[in-house]
């Protein structure tokens, strides 16, 4: 490190202590009686600058520095704000060629990219709202607002005095099946089934009743909720819990279907090729009682509606477009069907296909069964113990096409409704019914009736 160079020596006196003479002149040494103490210090005149502050002084004579103006104090006020889009300064460079400040701007990699993304996808939304909506809906559910939670509702212990509250109108969808509808709150599937306590009836002991009302609640789900029944199988576990008699008149039924001779009486089923089942759920709601028959038997009364959730089969619109024929068989030398309205058709194998994107619209099928079941006094009767008999069958359909007797419901989707607008047949002409009120009895009218709501 560069130091102050010593000043001259002065001549000396030849009286220095010591007799020290650092000229060699034998003079007095002028700094040999110098005492550098702390008042010395303090009383000096000129501070000796630091090497590195002569070593900048002498550079900073030729290159002056730049103010690089990235650096602020606190006292400098907040930074000024630059303009959208506008370049930012080069960094200064000092004269050892540091780069001071922040070249480019925090973000500047990112922001462009980004800002490109979302004006392609707000032109992409713009052109598709439709399509924006059902995405949100189907993997948000839609708004709180736009979704009111349907209350839990449990099975009925007795005969409702009024029709299910409204519910929101809102679109079914694969995602969300049950939207728009009351059902939404009702049991699930065989939880509906709630058995009342048993009691010696007639000819019959506790238990015995117990078993009875067992059955009957076993042949309704293998009837109406086994799942591979539902979707256009084969009924045999349910036709296996039938009397002899009642068996011959369902498989007639099922074998030769006919307005008359309907083998949906019996049984809830879809045809695949247009209404294909979403998952495995079925709301359901209703009560089972009974009494005695008078004649020492049982009689098991069941009042129950099941609705279905349905998608679209492969050949839903083309069926839309084009009515089905109606199947007019002989009807078969065995007892008939129970009464009713329904639909039917020869049962063929049936393969589930996959399923499809949650925001595929989808509707429902309600359907009401009133039956009647009979446990004969074995004394009296031959009779199969165990077996349920039909005394008496009434079914309400709810969107399932008209003059249709194939053997399934066909139930109607809102995408294909311009379609079948512009279709010559049968079209929905009598008094508008809603079809969860189940505070009315069944009514059988004559014609193709409307729903108030599905």
């Amino acid at each position: 490190m560069p130091i102050a160079e010593d000043p001259e020596p002065r001549p000396a006196r030849g009286d220095e202590p010591g007799g020290s003479d650092p000229s060699g002149t034998g003079a007095k040494d002028p700094f040999a009686d110098l005492v550098l103490d702390d008042d010395f210090v303090r009383g000096a005149a000129v501070k000796e600058q630091s090497g590195r502050t002569r070593m900048l002084s002498a550079r900073w004579k030729h290159t002056p520095p730049v103010d690089p103006g990235g650096r602020r104090s606190v006292n400098d006020g907040p930074a000024p704000k630059r303009r959208f889009g506008r370049k930012p300064k080069p960094p200064a460079v000092d004269a050892w060629g540091n780069a001071w400040g922040n070249p480019r701007p925090r973000g500047s990699r990112w922001r462009t990219p980004l800002l490109v993304a979302l004006t392609v996808a707000v032109l992409l939304a713009a052109l598709n709202i439709d399509g924006l909506r059902s995405w949100y809906t189907s993997h948000f559910g839609g708004s709180s607002a736009a979704r009111t939670p349907v209350p839990t509702v449990a099975p009925e212990t007795a005969k409702p005095t009024t029709a299910p509250p409204k519910a929101d109108e809102q679109q079914p969808t694969v995602a969300h099946p049950w939207a728009g509808s009351p059902a939404e709150g009702w049991p699930n599937g065989a939880e509906a089934f709630v058995l009342p306590e048993a009691q010696a009836t007639g000819v019959f002991t506790t238990a015995q009743v117990a078993s009875q009302l067992q059955s009957v609640k076993d042949y309704l789900i293998a009837a109406n909720l086994d799942p591979a029944v539902v979707a256009g199988g084969r009924p045999d576990a349910a036709l296996a819990l039938l009397e002899r008699q009642d068996q011959d008149g369902a498989k007639a039924a099922l074998e030769h279907p006919s307005k008359e001779n309907d083998p949906t009486n019996w049984f809830s089923r879809f045809d695949p090729r247009d209404a294909i089942p979403v998952g495995d759920t079925v709301k359901v709601q209703g009560r089972m009682t009974y009494e005695g028959d008078g004649d020492k038997g049982v009689l098991i009364h069941t009042d129950f509606s099941f609705v279905y959730a349905l998608r679209p089969g492969p050949e839903a619109a083309k069926r839309a477009g084009s009515p089905q024929p109606t199947t007019h068989a002989p009807q078969p030398t065995k007892p008939a069907a129970p009464q009713g309205g329904g639909t039917a058709r020869p049962v063929g194998l049936v393969e589930r296909t996959d399923d499809v994107a949650g925001d595929t619209w989808t509707t429902r099928t309600i359907v009401r069964r009133v039956d009647t079941f009979r446990f004969y006094d074995p004394g009296r009767y031959q009779v199969q113990p165990k077996k349920v008999v039909y005394a008496k069958s009434q079914t309400d359909p709810a969107n399932s096409a008209c003059d249709v007797y194939d053997g399934f419901f066909h139930p109607q989707f809102d995408q294909f409704a311009a379609v079948r607008q512009d279709t010559p047949g049968s079209r929905p002409t009598g008094p508008a019914i809603d079809p969860y009120d189940r505070s009315k009895d069944v009514e059988q009218t004559e014609g193709c009736g409307t729903i108030s709501r599905n």
